[in-house]
């Protein structure tokens, strides 16, 4: 399995506290069967100001401790970006690390605040469209403005956004309301990935198998293989080349 959105990158947002808790994490997502996995550390202006270089020292410094360590896995990097005004400088200047890019587009996963709906996002969203830059919507079922209305989810699918639910919550496991989100949006084909959006080992761990299997059962298994293993590949596979 792919997993294309995590936070186990060591002491560079609210995930992976330390070398040692990241390296644990690592090693239960090997545990989990997961084969490929993106690190996607917060970019959040004003509270996790992490630049591109940033990101990409911490990843190479971890990567080579993954590997003295011997945790058979095959990594990359990229960032989950907060919804700002602000990231049309940043897009401009080159300073955003791709999730991937597919059919000559250029992927990003973007997290909406969990409180809202903001004000501006389908025009944002219009411009990023405009310039080949495809959003990945991170957890949108765990939005409160789409929970309560279900029809912005869609409109984001009609801008041509692709969504990413949470393992946890099509598992019960982020409450009632993320929970029927992620089943209507299931129900009608609308999810594009699976991932863990794993934090820490006690309450937010890389898990992906109890979700797989509810899918396969529920739903089929051809759709599980979708969402957590040929669409995150096609959508990262550039970043897995070298």
């Amino acid at each position: 399995m792919y997993d294309i959105h995590c936070h186990i990158l060591p002491a560079i947002d609210d995930g992976a506290k330390d070398k040692a808790e990241a390296l644990s994490l690592l090693k239960l997502a090997v545990a989990e069967g997961i084969t490929h996995i993106v690190f996607t550390p917060h970019m959040h202006i004003g509270r996790f100001d992490n630049s591109k270089v940033d990101i990409y020292h911490t990843f190479f410094d971890f990567k080579q401790l993954a590997a003295d360590h011997n945790i058979k896995i095959e990594m990359a990097c990229a960032a989950e970006v907060r919804i700002d005004a602000d990231l049309i400088y940043l897009f401009s200047q080159k300073k955003i690390p791709f999730l991937g890019q597919l059919e000559n587009k250029s992927i990003v996963l973007l997290e909406l605040p969990h409180s809202h709906f903001p004000q501006g996002t389908e025009k944002l969203i219009s411009w990023m469209i405009d310039k080949d830059i495809v959003p990945v919507i991170a957890h949108p079922e765990r939005n409160r403005d789409i929970q309560k209305n279900n029809q912005l989810a869609i409109k984001l699918k009609k801008l041509g956004c692709y969504l990413q639910l949470t393992a946890g919550s099509v598992c019960g496991q982020f409450g009632d309301s993320s929970y029927k989100l992620s089943e209507f949006l299931l129900s009608n084909n609308m999810v594009d990935v699976i991932a863990s959006d794993a934090h820490n080992l006690k309450r937010r761990p890389p898990k992906l198998k109890e979700a797989f299997n509810y899918i396969s059962k529920k739903y089929s298994a051809s759709y599980a293989n979708d969402l957590f293993i040929n669409n995150p590949k096609n959508i990262t596979s550039n970043l897995f080349i070298c």
